[in-house]
């Protein structure tokens, strides 16, 4: 097995320096994600055998709707701060304060539609507890967002780590248990409300620690509107990045029983777990890649883009191995019922190893071609969405079984992936005039070792099941670490598990 030889840069060099803060960044924010598991896995456990399929599925479309919203309420800022705040000679405070009064004349808008609709949110008819005040929470959502794409312009990752990755989960998982002996009818939505507004808090407090009250700052209104539309394309296309996700579970609403959809939503949580590795990156790789291009630097963005789109996609190929070979184990563990789910569980963790690349391009998409960018992604969303209801039908007139059907919309988003993924990659690198691909050989073969060792436990009888969980899944992640390290690791991937990486890896 080979390795690329890779050309070092200069230990003076900006590049260098980047690819240093991107892997400490990157290092606090995975360390985040490992937190955030820990903390996410009880509350799988606990909605799955507490409140069952049924409760889930209609927590789940609730949910949909309400970060649709959110995400809609913050005008494409969350990535696009990064770029106002670099390009401003206004102090900084005052342009994210401005970014904050979009977002909050927005969420008040969404919130006001989703109050008068509620069967937006939710089929049968609104519930009539606490629950009712979700679309409340979208101004909550909106503004932890934003605050935390400002400290991630000043290279503050740990207050999202402690946000998103301690704060929210902890808490929801937390309130879910207890809330189920109190209100078992509406107590996912009132602990997910609950863990929102603690991740506000956790993330509004250090906004003001860093920038301080806007002292002096009035709300420019044409400025503010110059903001929103020059955002547009950026939101455009984190609107359509958020519903190639969420859509797939939206079908299933309209057309299978909510159990239905709660099982794919276990299934779809897991799934998850490693496309947030690379929203590890997002909040340093953003104002790295802008700075970068604001010194002209194209191939400086090419070389960090070709090495986050290696971590990423070595990290998500581990956790999919994880996840899908012992998959029946996986999805046993938060309740029988949920099984079924196994199939749409690795179809959905495949989806996210082909989804890398397409990823990380867009990191950078979104400010050299956001119009293209936002055709390509509003394109490959049509073909998803049609593709879904395409499967779905087609195998409902051969008559196979819901679950079947229901993986349905898990194929098209793995294969819509695939092809978003070349068409952005490939852009991207015409753009920038330098290769961008993270994909090394030594992956395959360490996908091949894994696949054989993971395999082995699965041939054990079935109630040796819990060996699976305990000693099959740390094996797959063994043997697939040890090949990497070995074979595909250069100095600057290493770089990324030292604790005081050098300022020039």
């Amino acid at each position: 097995m080979t390795v690329t030889p890779r050309t070092p840069a200069s230990p003076a060099s900006p590049a260098s320096d980047d690819i240093a803060a991107i892997a400490k960044g990157g290092r606090t924010n995975v360390i985040g994600f490992a937190l955030r598991l820990a903390a996410r896995v009880p509350f799988l456990f606990v909605a799955g055998r507490l409140y069952g399929a049924d409760m889930v599925g209609r927590f789940a479309l609730a949910v949909v709707a309400v970060e649709l919203a959110a995400l809609i309420a913050t005008l494409g800022m969350k990535r696009g701060l990064a770029q106002a705040l670099s390009e401003s000679d206004r102090p900084h405070a005052h342009v994210a304060w401005d970014a904050l009064a979009v977002a909050l004349i927005a969420s008040v808008v969404a919130s006001a539609l989703l109050f008068a609709f509620p069967g937006i949110m939710y089929r049968a008819g609104a519930p009539m507890g606490i629950a009712r005040l979700l679309p409340g929470i979208v101004v909550a959502i909106a503004w932890s967002d934003l605050t935390l794409a400002a400290l991630a312009y000043r290279h503050n990752v740990s207050a999202t780590v402690t946000a998103r990755a301690v704060i929210e989960p902890w808490t929801i998982s937390i309130a879910a248990t207890g809330l189920y002996f109190i209100a078992p009818h509406d107590g996912l939505e009132i602990a997910y409300m609950l863990s929102m507004v603690a991740a506000l808090i956790a993330s509004i407090v250090p906004f003001v620690r860093s920038y301080g009250m806007p002292h002096g700052w009035k709300p420019r209104l044409a400025t503010i509107a110059t903001l929103a539309r020059q955002n547009m394309p950026l939101a455009g296309a984190d609107a359509i990045e958020w519903a190639t996700r969420n859509v797939d579970r939206f079908i299933l609403g309209q057309l299978f029983a909510p159990s239905v959809v709660g099982i794919y939503y276990m299934a779809q949580q897991i799934a998850s777990l490693p496309g947030r590795l690379k929203s590890s990156f997002d909040p340093i790789l953003g104002p790295v890649i802008t700075t970068s291009l604001a010194r002209g630097d194209k191939q400086a963005v090419a070389r960090q883009i070709r090495q986050v789109g290696f971590w990423i996609m070595a990290a998500q190929g581990c956790l999919a191995l994880m996840g899908s070979i012992p998959g029946e184990a996986v999805m046993g563990t938060i309740g029988p019922q949920f099984v079924a789910g196994t199939a749409a569980l690795a179809f959905l963790l495949t989806a996210e190893v082909v989804s890398s690349m397409g990823a990380v391009s867009e990191s950078a998409l979104v400010y050299v071609a956001r119009h293209r960018n936002l055709m390509i992604s509003a394109v490959m969303l049509t073909v998803q969405i049609s593709l879904s209801f395409a499967l779905i039908f087609a195998m409902r007139a051969v008559g196979w079984p819901p679950n079947y059907q229901a993986a349905g919309p898990a194929v098209a988003l793995m294969l819509s992936y695939a092809i978003t993924s070349i068409i952005k990659s490939r852009l991207l690198s015409s753009l920038l005039g330098a290769p961008i691909s993270g994909w090394r050989w030594p992956m395959l073969w360490a996908a091949l070792v894994a696949i054989v060792i993971g395999t082995a436990f699965t041939a054990l009888p079935h109630r040796f099941e819990w060996v699976e969980l305990v000693f099959g899944l740390p094996a797959i992640a063994a043997s697939y670490a040890f090949v990497l390290w070995k074979w595909a690791f250069g100095p600057e991937d290493r770089a990324l598990f030292k604790l005081k990486p050098p300022a020039a890896a």
